[in-house]
């Protein structure tokens, strides 16, 4: 079967209006009880976002819900034993360069929940966590929002290298070199915490300079007129030559008050190794964003088709 968007979940590069981003850890004190839940939380969870697209649902727009559910490495094996994987899905560890590193931390079970009315949201997540709360704990929840022309929060417009969404499938999606996978994608979920002062400090001249790009018009700025390690240039991936893609989607948070403002990283991909190239080149080149940056988290997830999960929801994934 040939890539079907339309057997995936929502890996598009949609962000929506009001975000959340959720962590969960499985306890582990009863597999045959996790196993039972998720596979109840397969069915259940479809039946929650259908329902929700109907609630929701504008005369003008029809719904905003897109919804990823994720699964991680390790959950995998405790999920599913003895059942075949991605052959991608690794547990991340955590990856170094000659100053900076980017962290793994814990997560079993991610979500990723967007829409234009948080009500909404609240109510995916919340229901979601109705079905999961006997054998999960929470790791961490994050709310994201829109920033103004959908800019990343340090002002410049987010995503340029990002595939158009008409090209997007076939950098977002498993294809037939994992045929049993089809259709499912490599979530990296990253939360980066930036110290807003220095950045702002900076003339926009500089923060041009370190971005790649001008900050009103999004114009590429010339090779010579960039840091050398820019961010469009220190995240640039290449494979014989030909640079690769993914589908990015930075969301801003922030808790003024707490002086807590970052940039929530979810990268999608047909292949994880591409992602994890883009990271490594990151780190090799002291990619600019990481000097007014701390990485709080990463973890890598696998999205299943929506096939998949009726097939583990009907107990028939062997």
């Amino acid at each position: 079967m040939p890539i079907t968007p339309a057997h995936a979940q929502d890996v598009w590069k949609d962000v929506g209006e009001h975000v959340q981003f959720t962590v969960l850890n499985l306890t582990r004190e009863n597999q045959q009880q996790a196993q039972a839940v998720f596979q109840e939380f397969a069915d259940r969870s479809q039946a929650i976002i259908r329902s929700l697209r109907i609630r929701d649902a504008k005369p003008e727009t029809g719904t905003q819900l897109k919804v990823s559910i994720g699964i991680s490495n390790a959950a995998w094996d405790y999920l599913f034993p003895n059942a075949p994987k991605p052959h991608e899905l690794e547990t991340y560890t955590t990856l170094s360069g000659p100053d900076y590193t980017m962290p793994a931390t814990a997560g079993d079970l991610f979500f990723h929940i967007r829409a234009s009315n948080e009500a909404v949201v609240y109510e995916c997540q919340t229901q979601f966590r109705r079905v999961l709360d006997a054998i999960t704990t929470v790791v961490d929840e994050t709310k994201g929002f829109r920033y103004f022309e959908g800019r990343a929060i340090i002002g410049f417009i987010d995503g340029t290298e990002a595939p158009a969404v008409e090209d997007a499938a076939d950098y977002a999606l498993v294809g037939d070199e994992d045929p049993k996978f089809e259709n499912g994608s490599y979530a990296f979920a990253q939360k980066w915490q930036h110290d807003m002062p220095v950045w702002d400090h900076l003339h926009t001249e500089e923060q041009e300079k370190a971005v790649g790009r001008e900050k009103f018009s999004d114009f590429e700025l010339a090779d010579e007129d960039k840091f050398k390690n820019a961010h469009n240039v220190a995240s640039k991936f290449e494979i014989d030559g030909v640079e690769q893609k993914i589908v990015r989607m930075n969301v801003p948070f922030s808790n003024p008050a707490a002086g807590n403002t970052g940039t929530y990283f979810i990268g999608y991909a047909r292949h994880w190794s591409v992602t994890k190239g883009m990271l490594q080149n990151m780190l090799a080149q002291n990619d600019f964003l990481l000097t007014f940056s701390t990485i709080l988290s990463g973890q890598l997830f696998f999205i299943p088709s929506r096939d998949l999960l009726a097939q583990i929801a009907e107990d028939d994934f062997h």
